[in-house]
């Protein structure tokens, strides 16, 4: 009997599928990073159609950085959300506390702090390039990253439970709650229950949206008196970077430490990436892509992607994982393909009406899908230190956590502003932001233990666990 040879489906890096092929995994890949990228600008008040011009321009440029050798697309960062809020709340607080949707006063500020951490990930990336990341990794070793990681996602908590609670407008408290954890368990429930389920299942949180603002319109939380009479296509609101503001640069380098959390993260990604289009490529007889020798060149790109966002005034960025997700999927890694979504997403970026009408999302809904992100990010930090087996009963690392945990997320909550008063001229002048001084007592503590180690007091190290 004859078995029939199957045919192996998939594109590489540099393969180019054919229009009508390329326009839908386009589609898919923007209709993915929509919702995560758009709900970003909502919260930290940036223009949406910016985010999404330069969501679509970055992601192009950092394509054509890797020599589109490294498949990823870029979209907002929710990292840098909580020093953005600090940084938002210090220097634009009457617009960031109104119901305005855009405070381009605080905007120009973190500009600047998004350019200085596009040049530190390219310097970084440089570096491994050069020495490799192991180097790198003794001074961000998984404790620092991970503990980094659970401050950022549990930091925010103030923000997600203000927005569901509209502590804006106290007397619809009780409503905005109630519509709040019908968004949150609807989300979870489409996130749970609908994986591999094709597009439909890469969608959680625009499901959750959705389904959280339709809840919202019987409520009369929705209005749509702005949409009405907003224009079809509207010039994306553009802001310079406030350079010449002396405040600036020590909010700068506040959002620019920021980067050390998402570093791992994009490593992470990267090697998801390789291990899939490898595969691919084994199948189709075709040798290995190695992309995951390419953290350096990667951690380039991602800096490429935030000097664009950063000149132009879009979110922060970073590759998003539920785009990797979904060409493992479809098992598509054209690069052809992910700039065709990056075109698409800077058209849609001048679309008036559609800026107009995500910015009638209720700060409810918001606030529902935030409590389900931002402790997402958290549980990647733990996830993080599991991953790698850190050995938690190693008062060094115990130490080290320890102290990033209770400065970030106690400093956070329990500090005026968020802020330690040490005020150093030009960087700090008004004091340090907890989630920056967590990091940078983090990194201190483990560099001491470095240059000092147990051993020479004749401790015995401790490796990490079923290593």
């Amino acid at each position: 009997m004859t078995v029939k040879e199957q045919k192996v489906f998939g594109y590489l890096p540099n393969d180019t599928p054919p229009w009508g092929a390329m326009l839908s995994l386009g589609f898919q890949q923007f209709l993915t990073m929509f919702p995560a990228t758009v709900l970003v600008a909502i919260l930290t008040k940036f223009d949406v159609g910016i985010t999404l011009l330069a969501s679509g321009l970055g992601t192009i440029i950092a394509l054509l950085v890797s020599k589109r050798k490294i498949p990823m697309y870029y979209g907002s960062s929710f990292s840098y959300i909580a020093v953005i809020i600090t940084v938002m709340s210090q220097f634009a607080p009457d617009c960031f506390n109104s119901t305005a949707a855009y405070c381009p006063e605080g905007v120009k500020i973190v500009q600047v702090g998004i350019i200085v951490t596009a040049v530190f990930e390219i310097l970084v990336g440089l570096l491994i390039m050069r020495i490799g990341k192991s180097a790198l990794d003794r001074i961000l070793p998984p404790v620092v990253t991970g503990s980094m990681a659970m401050v950022i996602g549990i930091a925010l908590a103030n923000a997600a439970l203000g927005n569901a609670g509209n502590w804006a407008a106290p007397e619809m408290a009780a409503t905005t709650w109630l519509v709040a954890f019908i968004t949150l368990i609807a989300t979870v429930i489409f996130s749970v229950y609908l994986q591999g389920k094709g597009l439909i299942g890469m969608l959680p949180i625009l499901l959750g949206a959705i389904f959280g603002y339709i809840i919202s319109i019987p409520f009369g939380l929705v209005h749509f008196d702005a949409v009405a009479q907003a224009p079809w296509f509207e010039m994306p609101k553009f802001t310079f970077p406030a350079f010449t503001n002396p405040d600036a640069w020590g909010m700068a380098l506040s959002i620019a430490l920021i980067f050390i959390a998402t570093v791992p993260e994009s490593t992470a990604h990267l090697y998801q990436m390789s291990l899939y289009i490898d595969e691919l490529a084994s199948e189709l007889g075709q040798k290995p892509y190695n992309i995951k020798e390419l953290i350096g060149l990667n951690l380039v790109a991602d800096g490429t992607d935030d000097i664009v966002v950063g000149f132009l005034g879009g979110c922060a960025g970073t590759n998003y994982g539920e785009n990797n997700s979904l060409m493992a999927i479809t098992r598509n890694y054209s690069t052809a393909v992910l700039m065709t979504a990056g075109v698409m997403a800077m058209v849609l970026g001048f679309f008036g009406k559609l800026v107009t009408l995500v910015n009638t999302m209720p700060a409810a809904v918001v606030g529902g899908l935030s409590i389900y992100l931002f402790g997402v990010i958290g549980m990647q930090g733990v996830a993080l230190i599991q991953s790698e087996k850190v050995n938690l009963f190693d008062p060094k690392q115990l130490a080290v956590g320890a102290i990033i945990l209770i400065c970030g997320i106690g400093g956070n909550l329990a500090l005026p502003n968020g802020v330690f008063p040490f005020q150093i001229p030009f960087l700090f002048p008004n004091g340090i932001p907890a989630i920056v001084f967590a990091a940078i007592i983090g990194i201190l503590i483990n560099t001491l233990f470095l240059l000092v180690p147990p051993s020479l007091f004749g401790v015995k190290e401790r490796d990490n666990i079923n290593r």
